[in-house]
């Protein structure tokens, strides 16, 4: 999934990819808050279970009986791709890092949610430094975030795990009107991320994107070798070779996305997992196939 996607991409997904999911897009999705936009569209008799605040007093009294307003759905919203920028999102071989799927997939959705007539907005997130890009639309809005992302590699600084928590407050610090949050991240730091996780999704729809590359999942058997920790820097020699440790090994990647899945079932959002070696016409249009903000 490589990062050469100015015009050439751009050019690329208008039929390889835009014209896959137009149908799946276009009018296809509401706000979370059903039947909450500023125009009415008519009256209806009361019911059980109503808003008193909805109430249309006017026509009540007009009819002697009591009717509320009923709203016409938001349709436009102001998309947040919040996209993690940190040491470990370096992780991959060169041209086809988790950084480049990062990139891919950011300018892919700004395009594609701008097509609807969405507004998009990025935040580039480091433990060192934060890069807000305005919401926007259409294909300026994607060259200049892909000009962002190309102008400083990731900052973060090895030795220190991703501050996973504080970006997700950065996020909902931001993102402060309601629409749709989408976090594209490794998902590797610090821990005790869970509660912001579930605090964003009390506001907005959100959607987590993790980036993997194969070599973190799956080990070559090459013997003894050197690893590093890429949040903190960290080396020790394992032979990778060894039953007992890839047995270890792949626990760990088990018990990882247990924790990562339980965490976006109690914060009810999607977790989608993308690998560096994935198609980037192939993961776009299985997001929005499998996610509930994009169902009609």
């Amino acid at each position: 999934m490589p990062t050469d996607v100015p015009e050439r991409l751009l050019t690329g997904l208008e039929w390889r990819l835009l014209h896959r999911v137009d149908g799946r897009l276009q009018g296809g999705h509401r706000t979370s808050q059903r039947g909450s936009g500023m125009d009415v569209a008519d009256v209806r008799p009361y019911a059980d279970g109503d808003e008193a605040r909805r109430i249309d007093w006017a026509v009540t009294a007009r009819l002697d009986e009591t009717h509320v307003r009923r709203y016409d759905e938001d349709r436009e919203v102001t998309a947040w791709l919040v996209l993690d920028r940190s040491a470990s999102m370096r992780f991959g071989a060169e041209g086809r890092g988790k950084d480049d799927a990062l990139a891919g997939i950011a300018v892919a959705l700004t395009r594609l949610l701008g097509s609807t007539g969405d507004r998009v907005s990025a935040l580039l997130y480091d433990d060192q430094a934060l890069r807000v890009i305005q919401p926007g639309s259409g294909r300026h809005q994607s060259l200049l975030l892909t000009r962002e992302l190309r102008a400083a590699a990731p900052a973060g600084t090895p030795g220190t795990p991703t501050d996973l928590r504080g970006m997700l407050r950065v996020a909902a610090a931001t993102a402060r009107r309601r629409g749709l949050v989408i976090v594209v991240s490794d998902l590797v730091g610090q821990d005790g991320w869970q509660r912001e996780l579930s605090l964003l999704a009390r506001r907005h729809e959100v959607a987590l994107i993790r980036v993997v590359d194969p070599l973190e999942r799956e080990l070559p058997e090459l013997g003894p070798v050197v690893m590093e920790d890429s949040e903190t820097g960290e080396q020790v020699l394992v032979d990778v070779s060894d039953p007992g440790f890839r047995a270890r090994f792949a626990a760990e990647i088990a018990r990882e996305d247990a924790l990562l899945a339980e965490a976006a079932r109690a914060a009810r959002v999607d977790l989608h997992t993308v690998s560096t070696a994935d198609s980037l016409a192939d993961v776009l249009v299985r997001i929005v196939r499998s996610t509930a903000w994009r169902r009609a």
